[in-house]
């Protein structure tokens, strides 16, 4: 009767083990791979694009803020050499003038600096909605059943065989050369 009952208890675990089989097969065939959304946007060449785009906006409005800078400085410095010899009217004139474009120019560097903001958020946004297309399609194309973004995604550890950045990059790349034409 023991026998018998180490058999049924055998026979039931060897039954489960089958019954987990084709799920345990069905689990190694599952693919799964990650992107390092970063990355992509750093060497693909709408991030690039992007990127260089931001930096000449940059560069034209660092160029107008430095010429009023040239200009506040010069007169702060009318200021001091010939302050002493203007009237008091005067003076008061060319205090309040400078003043406002001290004012102006504060103001400029905050409407610079909010619009570059939403320059980049925009971009960022618009790559980000690209980049997920193409994330979905690639992912369907080849047979994926997850692909997360590696560092919003918490992956702590991922096989390079898993990591599909590079490919995405190219994906991309591809899918927005061809949206150009």
């Amino acid at each position: 009767m023991r026998g018998t009952a180490i058999a049924t208890a055998w026979m039931t675990l060897a039954g489960m083990v089958l019954l987990l089989t084709p799920a345990v097969t069905a689990q190694s065939t599952a693919r799964i791979g990650y992107v390092d959304v970063q990355r992509v946007l750093a060497r693909s060449s709408a991030g690039v694009a992007a990127r260089e785009q931001i930096e000449r906006d940059k560069a034209t409005m660092q160029k107008d803020l430095d010429a009023r800078r040239v200009e506040i400085e010069k007169l702060e410095e009318e200021m001091v050499k010939k302050g002493a010899l203007l009237s008091t009217e005067a003076r008061k004139d060319k205090q309040e003038a400078l003043d406002r474009k001290k004012r102006d120019f504060r103001r400029l560097l905050d409407d610079y600096q909010r619009e570059l903001e939403k320059k980049d958020r925009e971009l960022l946004q618009k790559l980000a909605q690209d980049l997920a297309g193409v994330v979905e399609r690639f992912g369907k194309q080849r047979g994926y059943l997850l692909i997360v973004e590696r560092r919003n995604a918490g992956v702590m550890y991922g096989a390079a065989e898993a990591d599909l950045t590079d490919e995405i990059i190219k994906a991309y790349d591809q899918e927005m050369g061809r949206a150009k034409r």
